[in-house]
């Protein structure tokens, strides 16, 4: 858009352009392509305001159960986006993605254990 162009119509290109983006990023996770783990810790610009529930759940067999469960371990809620998350918290929720994500797997002293 031209810098002229009224705000209305600059904020909706923006917001087009994030919502193709994050359709192709979306389609990759499903398929295989790229991981929900490297898009947490590299944060691209298309998920900056995207919830960390929605992004995890592009990848397959992820829906929303699935999703709170593990969110609730590493105490982090639904509605965070992957911007907002500390560093910490991004890699901890990369190296349970990575590991498989049972929900039902906790981390003792390092190690994830699965109960």
């Amino acid at each position: 858009m031209e810098s002229g162009a009224p705000q209305h119509l600059t904020a909706l290109a923006r917001a087009n352009r994030v919502r193709l983006a994050r359709a192709d990023l979306k389609r990759k996770i499903a398929d295989g392509g790229l991981t929900a783990a490297d898009v947490v810790l590299d944060c691209p610009w298309e998920v900056e305001s995207m919830t960390v529930a929605d992004l995890l759940a592009s990848q397959r067999r992820w829906g929303a159960t699935r999703c709170r469960k593990l969110l609730d371990q590493l105490q982090i809620r639904e509605t965070r986006t992957v911007e907002s998350l500390t560093q910490r918290q991004r890699v901890e929720l990369a190296e349970r993605l990575r590991a498989g994500a049972c929900p039902d797997a906790a981390v003792a002293d390092g190690t994830l254990v699965y109960a």
